[in-house]
């Protein structure tokens, strides 16, 4: 059991708030900046701090982070209009995904946003609707390096995916965008994996990566401006291990860019995870063949990231007192259970065989660290349930819970 898992007397409160049988996500504003203020303070001065939007896109942690980072990364038209909205006109944004439309491009171009290129015909599409709109666009190249060995949850490169362009075909691209002006190369993107919780190896990442674009920014003639590491930073939902940014910080110590080129790093979960809490009530308490079950107005429709990676979910337990019914109410104690939701499959699971020392029907289970890859990865619509309450929260002292 994650020993992590005290509810914040705010979110405590948030959660209260909200109707019976209670199903919520709470964010915090607060822990959102602050994620924001320490990831920033162990970066090179160099850097840019650009959110993805895909870890959570709720309009209330988009604004929050708006006024932390410097710009957003999206990977869709939907998330461009979500940055978009939110955005200063001095932030930047970047727009990246193996599968543009030329419709998505069109809107880059017009947002003036950088693309990050992922294969030939992308660059010529791209070309195309920039010179259709009449505006030149900036754009990366994203490469599938031959070897980057950092450890994480999903290798994007070092090995056969759909995402960037093979390292053998970068002269070929790079020519190629020499004969399509309205594209302009302003360097690479490197974004190699997922939830890397290794800050000495990721630092050493990063320290390979801009060594490696210097050197093919030279090789191949393109104005290096960019050096685009993506995000990684992990978090563990299983323990109380950190993605230690003083030793990141530490290893990126002796980093030096070119002359007019600025690191970018695009992280998602590292700060949204951190500022999240998935709430939902015991709706029953059965044991069938040995074993007990905490059945929730809630589950993988809602949170679908224990069961996408197969893992067990810590969870605490919220007390809550009141019981309206004329029937007995239903309680354990000092057993494990498995926490499951209200979908009709076997699979509809977010955590197995966690000790409780008391646990009755009506109480709430608290899930932290559900900001990122919550409920943006779930399968909302399957058996068409009521979703959840959404609170947007500021736990520092000048602010009030509110719920949005």
């Amino acid at each position: 059991m994650n020993p992590d898992t005290a509810v914040p007397p705010a979110v405590r409160a948030a959660i209260l708030a909200t109707a019976t049988p209670r199903c919520a996500y709470v964010y915090d504003r607060a822990v959102l900046r602050a994620q924001a203020r320490a990831l920033r303070a162990a970066l090179p001065p160099e850097s840019l701090l650009l959110y993805a939007v895909k870890a959570n896109g709720h309009p209330g942690v988009v604004d929050a982070l708006a006024d932390a980072v410097d710009g957003f990364e999206v990977a869709s038209g939907g998330e461009l209009a979500i940055a978009r909205a939110a955005a200063r006109p001095d932030q930047a944004i970047v727009m990246g995904g193996p599968g543009k439309t030329e419709d998505e491009l069109r809107a880059a171009v017009e947002a003036g946003a950088t693309v990050n290129v992922e294969s030939a015909l992308e660059l010529r599409r791209l070309s195309t609707v920039a010179e259709r709109v009449g505006r030149p666009v900036r754009a990366t190249l994203r490469v599938n390096r031959r070897h980057v060995a950092l450890p994480g949850s999903h290798a994007m490169t070092g090995q056969p995916t759909p995402f960037g362009l093979d390292e053998e075909s970068l002269g070929e691209v790079v020519a190629l965008a020499r004969d399509h002006p309205a594209v302009a190369l302003v360097g690479f993107s490197l974004h190699a994996v997922s939830n890397n919780l290794d800050a000495a190896a990721h630092a050493r990442f990063v320290a390979d990566a801009v060594a490696w674009s210097v050197t093919a920014a030279q090789r191949y003639g393109v104005p290096l401006t960019v050096v685009n590491v993506g995000g990684g930073f992990g978090v563990s939902y299983t323990s109380a291990e950190r993605f230690d940014l003083a030793t990141f910080a530490r290893e990126l110590g002796g980093l030096r860019l070119p002359p007019g080129a600025r690191l970018v790093v695009e992280p998602g979960r590292f700060l949204a995870a951190e500022a999240g809490w998935y709430a939902a009530e015991v709706l029953d308490l059965k044991r069938t063949h040995g074993r007990w079950f905490a059945v929730l107005r809630g589950g993988t429709h809602h949170f679908r990231l224990p069961a996408a990676w197969g893992y067990s979910h810590p969870f605490a337990v919220l007390p809550v007192d009141a019981w309206p019914h004329p029937y007995p109410r239903p309680e354990v104690h000092d057993v494990p259970v498995d926490a499951v939701g209200e979908l009709c499959t076997p699979r509809d699971v977010l955590t197995r065989g966690q000790p409780v020392a008391r646990l009755r029907v009506g109480d709430v289970l608290v899930f932290p660290r559900t900001g990122a890859y919550g409920w943006e990865i779930s399968h909302h619509d399957f058996l068409h349930h009521d979703p959840p309450a959404f609170c947007v929260i500021d736990s520092a002292p000048d602010h009030r819970p509110g719920t949005r």
